[in-house]
């Protein structure tokens, strides 16, 4: 979070969820039919489409057709729009009951993992957004309550809960991060996975500094098993997290 400097006289960005004043208005007011969910839906379609990085407050007004002035009447700042769009994509998640009887946290935990990391990859733009804002708003309030009451369950003292926390979900965000961002320059080539994964192990087979490591991935990759890119995201991917799981076992059965 950015800090102001003294000089400036103006505090430190909080949060849009923090917001306590009443909403201003700009030159030329609001528009008919145009609203924050409104807004922030288009945002989270360019983000989609184009990236963070391309995105401005100037190419939303021009995708809803209205003046960039006229967004600022209902947001005061770009982040204030990739807040409400962070916010807005965690409501996509569905959560479990952790007050279910009938179903064990381990089941839970690998539910709320697995639809976190489809999140990341659906929407390759949010990692480096939710680790920028303070991700208060309600969705992701929400998806943060029911993990930790899905991981209290485990057994685990109430100090070494968010260490598990951290190590499943911080596991989970890398994991989701490096996958959104490789289908991401996939995209990009116009190829699909398993041809640009093939194109890749060819072409580093012609630089002699990487091809011994290249040889044992090869060796590795064939154990691993699975015949596309996204057969083997997923085995690694459930093997990883079934690690996470017996690791928190043998915690509680260590006491």
């Amino acid at each position: 979070m950015a800090k102001a400097t003294p000089s400036s006289g103006r505090s430190a960005r909080t949060s849009v969820w923090l917001e306590t004043k009443t909403r201003r208005g700009g030159r030329g007011g609001g528009q008919p039919g145009l609203d924050r969910t409104r807004i922030t839906e288009v945002t989270v379609r360019l983000l989609d489409a184009e990236g963070l990085a391309k995105f401005s407050m100037r190419r939303l007004a021009a995708e809803l057709n209205v003046t960039a002035m006229s967004v600022y009447w209902y947001v005061d700042t770009k982040d204030d729009l990739l807040e409400l769009a962070l916010d807005s994509v965690f409501g996509e998640l569905p959560l479990p009951d952790p007050d279910a009887e009938d179903e064990d946290w381990r089941d839970q935990l690998r539910m709320l993992a697995t639809v976190y990391r489809g999140l990341l990859v659906r929407h390759p733009w949010l990692s480096p957004v939710a680790g920028t804002f303070l991700n208060i708003g309600p969705n992701s309030l929400s998806f943060s309550r029911v993990v930790q009451r899905v991981v209290r369950r485990t057994g685990l003292p109430d100090h070494r809960l968010t260490g598990a926390i951290s190590a499943v979900f911080q596991f989970v965000y890398g994991y989701g991060t490096i996958e959104g961002h490789f289908f991401a320059r996939v995209a990009d080539t116009g190829m699909t996975p398993d041809d640009y994964f093939r194109h890749a192990m060819t072409t580093l087979d012609g630089a002699p500094t990487a091809a011994e490591v290249v040889e044992e991935s090869r060796q590795l990759m064939a154990a691993r098993g699975g015949d596309t890119v996204a057969e083997m995201m997923e085995r690694d991917f459930t093997f990883a997290l079934d690690l996470l799981v017996a690791g928190i076992e043998a915690m509680v059965k260590r006491g």
